[in-house]
């Protein structure tokens, strides 16, 4: 049966398959489910790291502010 999602083959320490075998039994869901929740957050983190950086980077003494309509023309 062909799936829509990509699969990939990844290689775990002892330890992380360790941890992640344990949170996907506390959660009550396959070890592959989990790996794709921890990704997926891992991924909104690295995200918001670079909104983060790209704010830092414009918030300078003297920068104009723009309105929200003003942004959204």
């Amino acid at each position: 049966m062909a799936t829509l999602k990509t699969r990939i083959n990844i290689s775990l320490s002892k330890e992380v398959d360790h941890a992640l075998a344990a949170l996907a039994k506390r959660d009550r869901i396959p070890r592959a489910t989990k790996a794709v929740e921890l990704l997926n957050l891992a991924l909104e983190l690295e995200e918001d790291s670079a909104w983060d950086a790209l704010a830092r980077q414009r918030d300078t003494r003297g920068a104009r502010f723009l309105s929200h309509k003003e942004v959204w023309k």
